[in-house]
């Protein structure tokens, strides 16, 4: 897909390539690994220190979220945002590219790229394929760690892009947005621990497992065949939508399919089944488990 278009929402790992050998990353053009793996089964920042594309600084997820609240990488305030992504060299008018390591190509990298959206920036990009098919491709790699100047951000939060708990649970009875949950169907019908927890959904919720969106290789699926999931689902991207998940992070993988096919107010509901768990009451909580057990 070509980078310019819908806001370059994807850009290619050649265009990038090619912005990183015209040395035009800089004030204009941040790159940011937007990593973030289990600690127990690999090192985000030490893999940055090792191996990233050149002119890259690290999205610490960790660090730029509510460390306050209960529930895993709820979004940090207007001025904790700007402030972090401030000394990371972005500023109001910076193009900002984000990728990550997984094995699957993309995991994080459309968590950062929805919160740049929420707090205001329209320039941001998903490096399509992620850092795995970077290197796969041969594209230039360093462990040297660029220092860049600050920069000054502001924020404003987009409301419309965001769902709290109060109005999911408004939403079981009013019917106002449709509901599509990311997670695999096992975790999403109650048949399988969601990282600890019972699982389950949302009641009137879809299920489209994020890793549906993406090919075998990890890059993106087309216009078509990402429209013909929807459809398929019976999910309408005329009209309001919200994507939910375990913790706010692959329901942005949602967000990303429809912004793709034109639709670029799909909200998130950022505490998820981490908070949905805690805070529903029982008869919200959809489980084929809990039926089972009965």
């Amino acid at each position: 897909m070509a980078p310019q278009v819908l806001g370059r929402a994807l850009v290619t790992a050649k265009w990038l390539s090619e912005a990183v050998r015209a040395g035009r990353v800089g004030t204009s053009l941040r790159v940011l690994d937007a990593s973030w793996y289990p600690p127990q089964e690999r090192n985000a920042r030490q893999e940055f220190k090792e191996r990233h594309i050149p002119g890259a600084s690290f999205f610490d997820i960790e660090e730029c979220r509510d460390q306050s609240s209960p529930y895993d990488f709820m979004l940090p305030s207007e001025s904790h945002f700007a402030d972090y992504v401030g000394h990371l060299g972005v500023s109001n008018d910076t193009h900002v590219v984000v990728y990550d390591g997984d094995e699957l190509g993309t995991f994080y990298a459309p968590r950062a790229w929805w919160m740049f959206r929420a707090f205001g920036h329209k320039q941001v990009s998903v490096l399509n394929g992620g850092f795995k098919n970077w290197v796969k491709e041969g594209h230039p790699v360093t462990a040297e760690v660029s220092q860049p100047a600050p920069a000054v951000f502001k924020a404003k939060l987009n409301t419309v892009l965001l769902k709290t708990f109060e109005e999911m649970m408004q939403n079981v009875g009013s019917l106002q947005f449709q509901v599509v949950d990311s997670r695999s169907e096992g975790r999403f019908r109650g048949t399988e621990l969601d990282q600890g927890l019972e699982s389950g959904h949302i009641p009137g919720a879809v299920n489209i497992p994020f890793r549906s969106f993406l090919t075998e290789t990890g890059h993106e699926k087309s216009i078509e065949e990402i429209q013909q999931i929807f459809r398929e689902k019976k999910v309408d991207l005329s009209k309001p939508l919200t994507a939910t998940c375990r913790k706010g992070v692959t329901a942005c993988h949602i967000a990303l399919a429809a912004y793709l096919c034109g639709k670029r107010d799909v909200a998130i509901y950022d505490g998820s089944w981490s908070e949905w768990f805690h805070r529903a009451p029982p008869r919200y909580k959809v489980s084929e488990s809990k039926c089972n057990k009965a």
